[in-house]
């Protein structure tokens, strides 16, 4: 049996950075993934530059546009734009940009198995055995490490058998690409469009890309069976001809709730796998990397003897993203209630500067900004009390 001080199930943003950090401390990895690599995955592939920030190199080689302008526009009307100090997302595609990290990572002394699909796992104080079928030989393997990370999102075969995962609920999203055509590129170069108040729960997107771009609509789970109307709404109000778009791809968004468990003895979760998507804007890359960020720091310490359990990931992820989570969740409900009221105040300059600041990760959440943009802030999250408030029980998370 092979053996390793680390088994890391999953090998998107969160799974290939954890493993690059883990072995670039020197500790032996195992990255296994059921998928053969590149693959796609559904995503509107931007970066925000505070995910940028959190990576140990540079992703310069797989990112095709920079987005320094935001256009927001509420019910297909009133709208406004503000330029940013610098770019505030880099865009790429998730084919290529996972693989980039994968092979960081594999440059860093990581085993990566593709193809490798998880049937058993067996877990207990002293570490973690995991079976799979597939690889590169097609007879599977079986391996023990002292820890295993979990990130191979909330669909995955981790969460499910360590029995976490489940205090979940959803948002669901489809988006497909459109080629340029005519002055296509140059309405689109360098900005990224919102439209709010189209999409219950949600938003529609178009997101700037090498020789395409990326048109999306997200919302509520409820919105599931409406999201194709949702996204020829959109396509008509940007004179986008449907037959146009190519692959179409829908998916489900994890939004964990509060006091969901990420840990199980020597195993926890990060990113899609932990259900810690930004329920506001949807990006999960951030949360992943920095999630992944948070169980290296915490297995090394584990693994170094300043630590007896992982238990204090927990505690780290539930301080990092809290209040965040709180926030996202208190303007999510105040723009589906409100949208106009919300819109209004959004686009007071003061407000889109602590906006920009938390692209760019000056800002950890919004309650961290100072001076003037309070007061509109404030009045955002009054607005979010009148729509119930989901985000108020992050706030007393332990």
């Amino acid at each position: 049996m092979e053996q390793f001080d680390s088994i890391v199930v999953g090998a998107g943003p969160g799974g290939s950075t954890t493993a690059y950090r883990l072995a670039a401390a020197g500790r032996t990895v195992l990255l296994l993934d059921r998928a053969e690599f590149p693959r796609d995955k559904p995503c509107g592939g931007g970066l925000t530059i505070r995910a940028v920030k959190l990576l140990p190199f540079s992703i310069e080689p797989v990112v095709e546009a920079r987005v320094d302008a935001m256009r927001f526009r509420v019910g297909f009307g009133s709208s406004f734009e503000r330029k940013c100090r610098g770019p505030v997302v880099l865009m790429t595609q998730r084919r290529r940009l996972d693989q980039f990290l994968v092979e960081q990572a594999v440059a860093r002394g990581v085993e990566f198995r593709q193809g490798a699909r998880v049937t058993g796992l067996e877990a207990d104080d002293g570490g973690v055995v995991v079976r799979w079928s597939g690889g590169a030989n097609g007879t599977g393997g079986v391996a023990r490490a002292a820890t295993l990370v979990g990130a191979d999102g909330c669909n995955g075969v981790v969460p499910r058998l360590l029995g976490l995962g489940g205090d979940y609920t959803h948002g669901v999203a489809l988006e497909a690409n459109v080629p340029y055509a005519g002055a296509e590129r140059a309405r689109y170069e360098g900005a990224a469009v919102i439209e709010l108040g189209t999409v219950p729960g949600g938003y529609g997107w178009v997101f700037p890309k090498g020789d395409h771009f990326n048109v999306g609509v997200g919302g509520w789970d409820a919105e599931g069976p409406h999201l194709r109307r949702h996204l020829a709404e959109l396509c008509a109000a940007h004179d986008v001809a449907v037959d146009r778009l190519a692959d179409q791809r829908g998916y489900r968004l994890p939004l964990r709730l509060p006091g969901s468990p990420l840990v199980q003895g020597r195993a926890l979760l990060i990113g899609d796998a932990a259900g810690v998507v930004d329920p506001l804007t949807g990006d999960g890359m951030y949360e992943a990397i920095l999630t992944g960020r948070l169980a290296s720091d915490t297995i090394l310490d584990l693994l170094e003897g300043r630590i007896t359990g992982l238990d204090n990931y927990e505690t780290a992820v539930r301080r990092a993203l809290g209040p965040l989570a709180a926030a996202s969740w208190g303007a999510k409900v105040a723009f589906d209630r409100f949208p106009r009221a919300t819109f209004m105040l959004a686009r007071v300059p003061l407000v889109w500067r602590a906006v920009e600041g938390l692209m760019r990760g000056e800002l950890s959440h919004p309650g961290a900004a100072r001076g003037l943009a309070r007061g509109p802030l404030r009045a955002i999250q009054a607005l979010a009390r009148a729509a119930g408030d989901p985000g108020r029980a992050f706030k007393s998370e332990p």
